[in-house]
């Protein structure tokens, strides 16, 4: 509503004067009218303009000036903010009775950073308009943002004075004393917040941590243990006592309270949930010392969740988490399972029961998880590669390379992963057929690691088979054996490269030394022979084919290599 001029303003006119007021204050009254219309649509503009034209009209009205002022307060530059701060003055000059005012120029020295006249302007409210104490505590801040702890301090009592024992004034009170390091300080806040709300747990708690945080562990305890006395229901307090005690070198005692907030029902999922992921973690934690007493206590309250929670998917992760970091994959991967069937969205879970599977070679399962996963994840480049990996162990080449050329995409600022990538499209390539791509595959993975052995063993024993490109097979078998002197796969891919050469003399020398260590794969028996045979000594290369038969899963070549005495 407009505020008239005040009465001292308001002197006796001629009556055709006092007809031109009249109407002043009418347009003024309208043009205000206007700018509050256009403020309300956010148009602060058109706005601005009405308000400043009203102002003209009656630049005695104080609430003009403060509409003025709020518009200005609306801008992101200092330039505006000093507009509003100009404004807002002059309504202050005019009326020094209402609130809104100091609030509004309180906050536009802030954004000033000018913090003196932000406090002073909140001060001077207080003086001015009764019952505005509960703006203390935003006085107090702008004292704690001004650097000023020591008002901030006095300030957060006045509250305390007028609005009694309250927690925001306690918890500031606090922070601000142990930044100064006043620990004794501190604590006798967080005491005497506890002593006023003694029924409120989190107050309890709240200066039970505190006084654990600076050292005094051992008093925290006794603080929890008669707070429970009369409020036996309070979970998060065993959860807190639970915690302290293992702390405090208590197992026993910490463990009671576990097993009592795992049997309290109204403690939260999420909260049991956590207390078991604590242990988890101090369980699995590189440098561990627990033993397997405290191994067997975990495992038992996963074990219980499962068994009061059977479908819950945070559930079964946790326990797959905690499996997982025994080395107890089989076990993992079924709660993984469990998670997923119960429509976990949690990325980490899917990943992990990929990693499981592939690791485990239950390849159906993977690619079908995988595909699944893709649906929740589609922009995840560990998914594809994990459905690449089924794939191209189920030798569905193209479909993997695919996946594999998916995850390189999203991968572009891991280089590393994306010559791990190359490396597998350089596989399915090959399989597929598609040589130039395959050998594309290969160079960009060395361009970024010439000394992957993966890479140097492939893409010579595939051109070997291809007989192309012989020369530069044997630089990189040869290169591959200098690293890796007693590698037998890579001791028979460059054997292979040199047969491929027809240099069947060296080839023997290096297979020999394959064949005289352990294991020997079938493989490298046929390959033994196949180069014996070359060298004319037909009877022994039977007899390494024959070796090669007892321990292949594939007779059909062998037999007819046997019974042919001949390569086919």
């Amino acid at each position: 509503m407009l505020v008239h001029q005040s009465a001292v303003a308001q002197k006796r006119r001629p009556a055709n004067d006092t007809k031109s007021e009249a109407a002043r204050q009418r347009e003024a009254e309208f043009t205000f009218t206007e700018g509050e219309k256009f403020f309300v649509l956010e148009d602060y503009s058109k706005a601005l303009l009405y308000f400043q034209k009203a102002a003209e009209l009656t630049p005695e009205n104080a609430t003009i000036h403060y509409k003025i002022a709020e518009v200005w307060a609306k801008g992101v530059k200092d330039e505006d903010q000093q507009q509003a701060a100009i404004s807002i003055e002059n309504a202050l000059r005019l009326e020094k009775k209402n609130k809104y005012f100091y609030l509004l120029a309180s906050n536009i020295y802030a954004s000033l950073n000018n913090f003196d006249k932000a406090t002073a302007a909140l001060e001077n409210m207080m003086k001015e308009v009764k019952g505005t104490e509960e703006y203390l505590f935003e006085l107090a801040a702008l004292y704690i943002y001004a650097r000023r702890e020591d008002d901030a301090l006095k300030t957060y009592n006045r509250a305390e004075n007028a609005l009694g024992v309250n927690e925001i004034s306690s918890l500031q009170k606090q922070r601000i004393y142990l930044d100064k390091n006043k620990i004794s300080e501190a604590l006798a806040e967080g005491e005497k917040l506890a002593n006023a709300y003694p029924e409120e747990a989190r107050f309890i708690m709240g200066y039970a941590e505190l006084l654990a945080q600076t050292g005094n562990r051992a008093k925290a305890i006794p603080v929890l243990e008669k707070f429970l006395q009369e409020n036996e229901a309070s979970g998060s307090v065993k959860m807190l006592l639970a915690g302290l005690y293992r702390d405090n070198g208590q197992e026993e005692k910490s463990q009671q309270y576990v097993m009592q907030v795992m049997d309290d029902a109204q403690v939260s999922l999420d909260s049991k949930l956590l207390m078991v992921s604590t242990y988890s973690a101090a369980l699995t934690q590189k440098g561990s010392t627990l033993s397997p007493v405290h191994e067997k206590f975990v495992l038992g309250l996963v074990e219980k969740l499962e068994k009061d929670y059977p479908h819950d998917a945070n559930v079964h992760i946790v326990s797959g988490d905690l499996y997982m970091a025994l080395d107890r994959s089989d076990e993992a991967m079924a709660q993984y399972r469990l998670a997923v069937l119960n429509g976990t969205g949690n990325y980490e879970a899917w990943q992990n029961l990929l990693y499981l599977e592939s690791q485990a070679n239950q390849l159906d399962s993977l690619i079908d998880h995988a595909e699944k996963a893709l649906e929740l994840f589609p922009n995840q480049s560990m998914i594809y590669y994990f459905n690449g990996f089924g794939l191209l162990k189920k030798k569905q080449y193209r479909e993997a390379a695919y996946s594999f050329e998916q995850a390189k995409k999203l991968s572009a600022s891991n280089p590393a992963f994306v010559s791990d990538l190359n490396t597998m499209l350089g596989d399915c390539y090959n399989g597929a057929k598609e040589y130039a791509k395959s050998d594309k595959a290969f160079e960009e993975a060395l361009a970024y690691n010439p000394n992957n052995d993966i890479v140097l063993n492939n893409y010579s024993y595939y051109l070997a088979l291809r007989k192309e490109n012989l020369d530069k097979a044997e630089k990189m078998a040869s290169q591959l054996v200098k690293a890796f002197p007693n590698n037998a796969s890579y001791l028979d891919t460059y054997a292979w490269v040199l047969f491929a050469q027809e240099k069947y003399k060296d080839a023997r020398k290096v297979m020999e030394k394959v064949v005289q260590g352990a294991p020997v794969s079938a493989t490298h028996w046929e390959h033994y022979g196949d180069i014996l045979f070359k060298l004319g000594e037909v009877d022994n290369a039977v007899k390494q084919w024959q070796k090669a038969r007892e321990t292949s899963a594939d007779h059909t070549r062998l037999d007819k290599k046997i019974t042919n005495r001949r390569l086919n």
